[in-house]
């Protein structure tokens, strides 16, 4: 298994001094924190995108290319870019740009995203919610798959044999499609023979299962053979010496975040039991010493099926760079190695 770390480049308070991180200084740690997660041995690093004021993820390429210049092993993706909102040509043209500065280490996983904001910011509709994912997914593969497109559709002008380019340094540019709950995404995946990235963000993960099941049985029904079929998680967590110290960390910046999703779709505010329940062994939140969180990851691997690669998401508004930086230690040179065979 390969582990990874995924950030939404979060706005952060520095918890010691009350002083908001501003964006550049947010942006010059963000580049530390990829040049770590390459020396410590992680496999990827990965950018959201997001429309917010809370995040500074809005260009995720960008952010990457930057990264690509610094770093020398590391796959660099999206996590995810919001392909509804975006022009497949555009998206292809930006990554495989990306592919060719950073030396064929980029992965691209396209999603509809959690938020709804890039609809109506880009003119958007939120009708449309599904014709718009299915639709811009069909052409981001054809142009990954050839260079000249035919291609006809509602919600962008045709292409008659226009070449799309550059072409990325990879003979076929990954792109992984990235699901929250729905059946009808799982199965999508699974038909087309896309490797699957499943952002986990609450319950319990091994409810999964029986989805991430019907991603294989679609795919295997479709004719593709089983090792196409890869299996990614999208976690929240993070990793200190011991799992008081993680919590302790943590707990401030999660119950802001939560709060703040939770008073904006109308749920309960969020609670330390809440927090304890989804940090607990089979929660969502991976979250504790380096022997826990190894033996969460390599439990609920085998709950699903076995999984390729999982990403954890350590964004936090309330999280000082050091204790990231750390963490991020932590999850390359004592995680890693102990699910390496998971």
């Amino acid at each position: 298994m390969h582990i990874g770390i995924d950030s939404f480049v979060a706005a952060v308070t520095d918890p010691t001094t009350g002083e908001a991180v501003g964006p550049q200084q947010r942006m010059a740690d963000l580049l530390e924190e990829i040049e770590l997660a390459d020396r410590v041995g992680l496999y990827s690093f990965g950018i959201g995108e997001h429309h917010r004021p809370e995040y500074y993820d809005s260009a995720p390429a960008i952010i990457l290319a930057a990264a690509a210049a610094r770093t020398e092993r590391i796959r660099l993706g999206s996590a995810v870019t919001v392909l509804s909102a975006a022009d497949p040509v555009r998206v292809f043209q930006q990554f495989a740009t990306l592919d060719l500065l950073s030396g064929g280490r980029t992965d691209l996983v396209v999603g509809r995203g959690s938020f709804t904001e890039a609809f109506p910011l880009f003119g958007l509709s939120l009708s449309d919610y599904d014709s718009l994912f299915t639709e811009k997914l069909e052409l981001l593969l054809q142009i990954r798959d050839a260079e000249q497109v035919t291609w006809s559709g509602r919600h962008r002008p045709a292409l008659s044999g226009q070449g799309v380019y550059p072409r990325p340094a990879q003979e076929r540019l990954p792109i992984w499609v990235g699901v929250g709950g729905s059946p009808e995404s799982f199965a999508r995946a699974g038909l087309l023979g896309l490797p699957l990235m499943v952002a986990i963000i609450g319950g319990e993960p091994r409810q999964f299962a029986p989805l991430v099941d019907l991603y294989r049985r679609a795919g295997a029904q479709a004719g593709h053979a089983p090792e196409k079929l890869q299996v990614g998680l999208h976690v929240f967590g993070y990793v200190a010496e011991s799992t008081q110290a993680a919590a302790d960390t943590i707990y401030p910046g999660w119950h802001e975040m939560f709060t703040k999703v939770s008073r904006e779709r109308g749920f309960r505010p969020p609670t330390r039991a809440q927090f304890d329940a989804t940090s607990g062994p089979d929660g969502a939140f991976f979250m504790g010493s380096p022997q826990t969180v190894a033996e969460k990851i390599r439990r609920i691997a085998d709950q699903l099926g076995g999984v390729d690669r999982l990403s954890l998401q350590m964004t936090n508004p309330r999280l000082a760079h050091a204790d990231l930086l750390r963490g991020i230690e932590l999850l390359g040179t004592e995680v890693a190695p102990l699910v390496a065979d998971a």
